[in-house]
């Protein structure tokens, strides 16, 4: 069976009289007829956010800006041709800036309209749209395959990660070990995200790995990313590597010392403990120090 993976940006637009805009699957998407959030896959080295506006441009026609983010989901679907794939859909809230109403020419989607919520329950939706607009849906069981996805010479992978405190106002960091990029320093807790996984499964998994702690996520703080077409693997391998990164807020109530539970030789070396001050005076990710500012 074949089986591979993809990550994709939407959004949800209303207009002025609360109307939706849906786009239409074309002849040559995987489900022709059916409607969508407007949106579609993150080019391997693009911000999920410049996805977003791109896909709506090309869609739609029209110009629009982020208002917030809303939602970050994974599913798996079984395509016509058999194949099984599992799709990290990042959802934001956009607004139109300017343009004119128009569909795409020549893509896989055909038909762009503004619709009613009572004329959105009556189209046929693709079953992640349903559920972001509270319309029911009959989900269909699909088994997650044995085995890896399909790899090329680059590498695009989807990440949850957690900006994770205790009562106290402590911050839960781990240190990556030597012989990954990063080695030394400080990072939040998380890592890529597995075939079938939804990202909070995932945030929840990498957290006891890495920190034996267990914890509750309290939001979605920020979507983000990094590209470096010149990254090294841990054997060594040159990778062109892409990860699109998802961060929540985690809280932990009943903290415990902070141990490293997953098997030796993993990306992580230490995990522990940090006041606000002892903070100031350790090597942090980009992404932890970019975690950290967005919480003031």
């Amino acid at each position: 069976m074949k089986f591979r993976r993809r990550a994709a940006a939407y959004g949800v637009c209303r207009d002025a009289d609360g109307r939706l805009l849906l786009t239409r699957g074309s002849a040559e998407a995987a489900f022709p007829g059916v409607w969508s959030l407007p949106g579609g896959g993150i080019d391997h080295g693009e911000h999920p956010d410049d996805t977003v506006v791109r896909e709506f441009a090309e869609e739609t026609g029209l110009r629009v800006r982020i208002t917030g983010l809303r939602a970050v989901l994974a599913d798996l679907a079984r395509l016509p041709d058999g194949s099984v794939e599992h799709t990290d859909r990042i959802v934001y809230d956009v607004e139109v800036t300017g343009g004119d109403l128009s569909p795409e020419a020549a893509g896989t989607t055909d038909a762009a309209e503004w619709v009613t919520p009572a004329e959105v329950a009556a189209r046929p939706l693709l079953p992640f749209t349903a559920g972001i607009l509270g319309v029911s849906f009959e989900a269909a069981e699909v088994e997650v395959p044995a085995g890896e996805p399909e790899r090329t010479g680059r590498v695009q992978r989807f990440g949850a990660y957690a900006l994770a405190s205790d009562p106290d106002g402590r911050i839960l960091l781990t240190r990556i070990a030597d012989g990954y990029p990063g080695a030394g320093l400080w990072h939040l807790a998380g890592g890529g995200t597995d075939f079938g996984e939804t990202p909070e499964r995932a945030v929840a998994r990498e957290l006891f790995e890495e920190t034996s702690q267990r914890g509750r996520i309290a939001g979605l703080l920020d979507v983000s990313h990094r590209y470096d077409p010149a990254a090294l693997g841990p054997e060594g391998v040159p990778l062109d590597w892409h990860v699109i990164r998802v961060v929540y807020r985690v809280t932990v109530e009943r903290p415990t010392a902070a141990e490293v539970t997953e098997a030796a030789g993993g990306s992580t070396a230490d995990a522990g403990w940090f006041t606000p001050e002892e903070l100031d005076g350790l090597p942090l990710t980009e992404l932890t120090r970019d975690a950290l500012g967005r919480t003031g």
